[in-house]
Formats: C-alpha cells, sequence, structure tokens
C-alpha cells in the first residue's frame, strides 16, 4: 500500500514540475481550441478509416504538433504506439541517409497482429534538405498501402511541390484573441495565478496569436514577479512599455537631436531595449497619428529602410541617430506644410 502511495507522489511531482505548455498541451482530438473545421474533418477521416497523407502548415504555436499526436493518440493504443508511430522533428538528424535507412525501414515493415496503418510524423519538414524530401516522394508513393505520412511545417514555401501534391494541406491560422483568453483564464485557474486585466491584455497582444509564447511568458512573469500586470508581462519579456514609447516619440519630435539621442540611450541602458523592438513599437503609432499623407509616406520608407539595415547586423547606435533624424526632418516637414 506504502509503495503504491510512493510511486504515485513522483507521477504527481513530475505533473507539477512540467512546464505548463506541456501539462496543458491538448491531449484528444476534442481538446484544441482552434480550427474546428480542420478538426472535424480530420476526425472524419479517421472514423471513416481514410486517413490520407497530411500537410499541416503555419505560424508555431497554433495547435499543428498537438493535433497529429492527439490523432495519433486516438488511432493506437498506448502499448501500441511505440511500434505504430515513428516522430522525427528538427533535432533529429534528417538528411537523405536517415530517409533512406529508418524511415524506409519503418514505413516498410507491416505489422503482424494489428491491421491498419503506421504513422511516420515529421515535425519541422521545412528544415529538411532537398535531397531528403526527393527521396521521400518515392517512399511515401510507395509504402501508401501500410504507411500515412505527416509532414508539419511554419514555411509551405520549403517543401517541394512533389510532396505538397501527395498530401491533403491543411493551413493553422494564428490563433484569434476570444481562443486564446479562456484558455489562458483556465490555466490561470488551475495554477492561481495573480493576474490582472491588463496583464492579459499584454500577454494576447505580446503573444501575437502564438499559444506556445503566451503560455511560456504567462508562466516566467507569474514565477518572476508573483503577479502578472501589464508592466510585469512587459518587463519580463524586455518589450518596451507604452509609457516608454510615447516618451521616445516625444523626445523624437519635440527635443533638439542631441537631447533626444541621449534621453534615448539612457532609456535603452536602463530597460534593456532593443531597438528592433522600439522601431516596431514606434510604426504602430504612425499609422494612428494623423500625420500628412506625403509626410507619413517618407516617414515609413525611412523607417522600413532602418529596420533592414538591423535585420542585416548593422550598428544599433548609428541607427538610432538615423531614425532620430527620420522624425526631426518629418517634423521640419510639418512646420512648412503649415
Amino acid at each position: 500500500m506504502e509503495t503504491s502511495a510512493l510511486k504515485q507522489q513522483p507521477a504527481a511531482a513530475k505533473i507539477r514540475n512540467l512546464p505548463w505548455v506541456e501539462k496543458y498541451r491538448p491531449q484528444t482530438l476534442n481538446d484544441p481550441i482552434s480550427h474546428q473545421d480542420i478538426l472535424s474533418t480530420i476526425q472524419k477521416f479517421i472514423s471513416e478509416d481514410r486517413l490520407p497523407h497530411l500537410l499541416l502548415y503555419g505560424p508555431p504555436g497554433t495547435g499543428k504538433t498537438s493535433t497529429i499526436l492527439a490523432c495519433a493518440k486516438q488511432l493506437y493504443k498506448e502499448k501500441e504506439f511505440g511500434s505504430m508511430v515513428l516522430e522525427l522533428n528538427a533535432s533529429d538528424d534528417r538528411g537523405i541517409d536517415i530517409v533512406r535507412g529508418p524511415i524506409l525501414s519503418f514505413a516498410s515493415t507491416r505489422t503482424i497482429f494489428k491491421k491498419g496503418f503506421k504513422l511516420v510524423i515529421l515535425d519541422e519538414a521545412d528544415a529538411m534538405t532537398q535531397d531528403a524530401q526527393n527521396a521521400l516522394r518515392r517512399v511515401i508513393e510507395k509504402f501508401t498501402e501500410n504507411t500515412r505520412f505527416c509532414l508539419i511545417c511554419n514555411y509551405l514555401s520549403k517543401i517541394i511541390p512533389a510532396l505538397q501534391s501527395r498530401c491533403t494541406r491543411f493551413r493553422f491560422g494564428p490563433l484569434t484573441p476570444e481562443l486564446m483568453v479562456p484558455r489562458l483564464e483556465h490555466v490561470v485557474e488551475e495554477e492561481k495565478v495573480n493576474i490582472s486585466e491588463d496583464g492579459m491584455k499584454a500577454l494576447v497582444t505580446l503573444s501575437s496569436g502564438d499559444m506556445r509564447r503566451a503560455l511560456n511568458i504567462l508562466q516566467s512573469t507569474n514565477m518572476a514577479f508573483g503577479k502578472v500586470t501589464e508592466e510585469t508581462v512587459y518587463t519580463c519579456t524586455g518589450h518596451p512599455l507604452k509609457s516608454d514609447i510615447a516618451n521616445i516619440l516625444d523626445w523624437m519630435l519635440n527635443q533638439d537631436f542631441t537631447t533626444a539621442y541621449r534621453n534615448i540611450m539612457e532609456l535603452k541602458t536602463l530597460k534593456g531595449l532593443a531597438l528592433h523592438d522600439i522601431l516596431t513599437e514606434i510604426h504602430l503609432f504612425v499609422h494612428r497619428v494623423d500625420f500628412p499623407s506625403s509626410v507619413r509616406i517618407h516617414l515609413l520608407t525611412k523607417m522600413a529602410d532602418i529596420e533592414y539595415r538591423l535585420s542585416v547586423g548593422t550598428n544599433e547606435k548609428i541607427q538610432l541617430s538615423s531614425l532620430i533624424a527620420a522624425f526631426q526632418v518629418t517634423r521640419d516637414l510639418i512646420v512648412t506644410d503649415a
């Protein structure tokens, strides 16, 4: 009796210590909160025993892997899972040798005691080389009778057309706030998190439809500060606060160049802000402010140039000078027009 109680304790501790992303991962096809049309289609395929090869694509954290794992759990019992499902992702070596070796041998062997097909899940398939994808074409065609392939990727353009045409494609779009909030509220309730309304809004805004990112931010903010508010969420992710952006814009449009540069550099150093994040927030602001059309076009072009230069690894200080200069020129243009 005591031994069974002892056995249960580590299991409970293991679940408790899991990251929330894994702890609250959907376990059945009824659990995912979004893309009900896709889920009902896959459910129909399974119930009619006519599952085709699948290609699931879309941005991260939208439920692609969770969907296919829930699908596999529905198809196979736990004890036959290991022999019927082969799951490989980008951390595994998936060059042409793996396609010709383990994948080929898994797909080509039939199961003696179980009728039905095996399932090969290739997660992050857009990281596979061109040669491996070409070799996979033939394997998919040859062993369709006893194996189904499911490819998961973020970028459809990185999958060769020949593989795309062999699969039924489903796009998983970013999740809407209406879908994310109830799920986050469920986690908050289960974990007894102290969260404010603006904290929830900040979570949804910063995650941009990525449920995994939202849960990770929620967990890390809760562990770091014990309270989830707008300020703690932004501080935890190192994202500039709205008040910081308002100050930066005020300095760029109303102060002289030297003062604006000094103030922004001090704020950047104090809060550890990245210029790329500041630029993204300012871009949203430029669209909201009522600038004259010609001035807005000039400003957006300059900001796009700075964003491109930052992406190729240029000096942040020089690019910050360029950003301030662009706003000061804009200010002069508005004054001239007036």
